[in-house]
């Protein structure tokens, strides 16, 4: 049985491992290499209980280095705590190893960021496209996509992507 872990004691024990750890608004978050996202999530699955993985996603900041985050939401259904796990990535080497033998919950969340940030999970048993057609081009949660994607047929009125709208 777990056992709740305060989150001043949660951020302690993480910081005792991964120096660049932050609290904000009452979450712990973790800063790491790619090269240390296995050892570290292994060891919060393991030592602190945080075996459900709720989320994996990315955001971009183009023209900053990095350029993308990927983010590891995990939680402790039984001890009540839960931390964030991010790894920086360039522009130019979007890459990361699946966590998905580790949480098999991964392999729709790494998929999904595949597909909308085009971040490269290497491993992973069946990286294709998930919610968007196997021949669309590009990555539409990037930054530097279109703003409203495609043109938009609505009960035969024609709605135009929103970066293109115009008011009267």
């Amino acid at each position: 049985m777990s056992v709740a872990i305060a989150l001043p004691e949660l951020a302690e024990r993480i910081r005792a491992r991964c120096p660049d750890t932050l609290v904000s608004r009452g979450e712990v978050t973790a800063i790491v290499d790619r090269e240390a996202l296995l050892e570290m999530l292994g060891w919060l699955r393991d030592e602190l209980d945080l075996g459900f993985l709720s989320s994996v996603t990315a955001t971009d900041r183009p023209g900053a280095d990095p350029r993308y985050w990927v983010v590891y939401e995990l939680r402790s259904i039984e001890g009540h705590h839960r931390a964030r796990v991010k790894v920086g990535l360039p522009e130019t080497d979007a890459r990361l190893t699946s966590v998905t033998p580790m949480f098999p919950t991964a392999n729709w969340h790494e998929r999904e960021t595949f597909d909308f940030y085009g971040v490269v999970f290497e491993g992973h048993p069946d990286l294709t496209r998930i919610l968007l057609p196997d021949d669309w081009e590009g990555h539409p949660l990037r930054k530097t996509e279109a703003l409203g994607g495609v043109n938009t047929r609505y009960h035969r009125a024609f709605i135009p992507p929103v970066d293109t709208r115009t008011t009267t």
